[in-house]
């Protein structure tokens, strides 16, 4: 059975060169997360929209968060699950409980969950990014069992990145897709 990819983006939505947009143009097996207020999140609502569309899902799926996202995922998982969820891949996680690192509109999605995760995940992080520190980032990963990688110097991993199709990022989703399918298969 294929596995599907969803792309979940954060705040303000991932512009035409975020990797999330190129992904999304080059995996047929991809699909994304609609919000219909990209630049207001209302945790509530995004949870409810994750959800409906997870529901929809008939086949087993990876979640592929960015930045405000990856604490979307968090949030649903504390509150939800689903059998088709096999795995994510949380890139960039804003840190929501600083106002050091995050825009006030984003408080909404604070505290950080700290719950351990119902499935395999990677947190993929950047020694310069402005919107969490790299030890946070790290602490995120031990509260929810995700295996932590630094890829350096990259911002926040996003358009100005200029990361195009992300083929590191794309290797994390290899390893994620080969853990889960050995985890279903044995």
């Amino acid at each position: 059975m294929e596995t599907k990819i969803l792309i979940i983006p954060g705040l303000g939505d991932s512009g035409e060169k975020h990797w999330q947009t190129y992904w999304l143009k080059k995996f047929d097996n991809s699909l994304k997360v609609y919000q219909d207020n990209w630049d207001q999140p209302n945790l509530e609502e995004w949870i409810d929209r994750l959800n409906d569309t997870i529901l929809k899902l008939n086949y087993r799926t990876i979640l592929v968060a960015h930045s405000l996202a990856v604490s979307l995922v968090i949030h649903w998982a504390q509150k939800h699950d689903s059998p088709n969820i096999i795995g994510a891949l949380l890139v960039a996680p804003a840190d929501v409980d600083s106002p050091s690192h995050t825009p006030e509109v984003v408080r909404g999605f604070s505290p950080m969950p700290k719950l351990r995760l119902p499935f395999p995940s990677i947190v993929v992080a950047s020694d310069n990014d402005t919107f969490v520190s790299l030890n946070r980032a790290g602490e995120f990963a031990r509260f929810w069992g995700s295996h932590f990688k630094n890829i350096g110097s990259k911002g926040h991993i996003n358009s100005d990145s200029n990361l195009e199709f992300w083929e590191e990022g794309q290797d994390f989703l290899k390893s994620l897709m080969l853990t889960t399918n050995h985890q279903h298969d044995g």
